[in-house]
């Protein structure tokens, strides 16, 4: 990787509005001490986890909702980091092994099968160690589980269907991230977007935000071409825009999955250079976003989606698009400490990881 050479995070080309629920303070305080009480956090550094100010981002794009929902998107944002760093740690340990039992686990649990399948006969006992109570009663494990239920106890048959589709898909790009750190592997750019759209965590999250916000977009409408491309742009914009926020940490532990990163080594470029590339690529997306929007209208009359009501509620989920690009910036710049942390800059696990989560039963 070339020598991590000062940048300056770029104002990235984002032309929407985003005002914060006044739940934020509260609901950041209420998740952090829920992350306490389940065990994916160690005590003494709460601080400094409620840092990450993911009631924060909670408020940012799901202002006006209930405030037990927000919370709820606050705790499972929560969860999502713990459960980031806790890969990041395993990756780096050699211990990438140990999460299968866990995404096994959790994969089950939210496509509605039996948690505990029994365990296999076979001589060897990582089967069995694979499947059964250990992965089941790991904190990591029974915090999704209790978030998961909750959740989908709050959305309607047809967003609970996309929820279970994209948390194992968000899931099984964690692997993906993990082999892309293979030593000596250099992932090729458009390989690294297609992965980074799920291991993101975003397609979940905007499931809650829609169904909090009483978004229903029918199948119809939501196989539209048009729409599914703006999911696309809008998920690039928020990926790409972290790559630049959390670079000086992906850099120093030689985490190739960032977009600077791979676009510095596959051009030779230096990182100012690169992060001001990821700039224009964002510019671009946004305006490809804008210029979708403004078809949608014809490619709905095409498609034959005429109800009012779908049509509503495809105009509201491309105003969440735009409430999340806008809102997860903001929210980096002004609201978080994750990525401006000394020891995270350094490539150091943060104060709060618990280097025993995986393995505590």
């Amino acid at each position: 990787m070339p020598h991590l050479d000062p940048f300056i995070v770029p104002e990235f080309h984002l032309p929407f509005e985003n005002s914060k629920d006044p739940g934020a303070d509260r609901a950041n305080t209420e998740a952090t001490a829920w992350a306490v009480d389940r065990g994916l956090i160690e005590v003494e550094a709460s601080e400094q986890f409620a840092g990450i100010g993911f009631g924060h981002l909670a408020a940012r794009v799901d202002r006006g909702a209930p405030y037990g929902r927000l919370l709820l998107l606050a705790q499972w944002m929560a969860w999502s980091f713990v459960l980031d760093d806790q890969h990041d740690l395993l990756i780096r340990s050699g211990r990438v092994g140990d999460w299968q039992p866990l995404s096994a686990a959790m994969a089950r649990h939210v496509s509605g099968a039996p948690a505990d399948p029994a365990p296999a006969k076979a001589a060897d006992p990582a089967p069995a160690k694979a499947a059964g109570d250990p992965a089941r009663a790991n904190p990591l494990v029974a915090s999704f589980a209790e978030l998961c239920d909750r959740i989908l106890a709050g959305m309607s048959p047809l967003i609970q269907a996309r929820y279970r589709r994209h948390v194992p898909r968000m899931l099984r790009s964690l692997d993906e991230e993990a082999a892309n750190r293979r030593p000596g592997h250099r992932p090729a750019v458009e390989e690294y977007v297609l992965t980074r759209r799920h291991s993101s965590q975003l397609l979940p999250m905007m499931d809650m935000v829609e169904a909090d916000q009483g978004v229903e977009v029918p199948d119809g409408a939501d196989a539209a071409p048009e729409l599914r491309e703006l999911l696309w742009s809008a998920v690039d914009v928020i990926s790409w825009g972290n790559d630049v926020f959390s670079l000086p940490k992906e850099y120093s532990c030689g985490d190739t999955n960032n977009l600077a990163a791979l676009l510095a080594d596959w051009h030779g470029l230096g990182l100012p250079d690169a992060v001001r590339a990821v700039e224009g690529r964002i510019r671009d997306r946004v305006e490809e976003f804008l210029a979708v929007s403004r078809s949608l209208p014809t490619a709905l009359d095409a498609l034959g989606v005429t109800d009012p009501a779908a049509r509503t509620a495809v105009r509201r989920r491309v105003r969440c698009y735009e409430e999340w690009m806008i809102g997860t910036d903001l929210w980096q710049r002004h609201d978080c400490t994750r990525y401006r942390d000394e020891r995270f800059a350094a490539g150091l696990e943060a104060a709060y990881t618990r280097p025993d989560l995986v393995s505590v039963a």
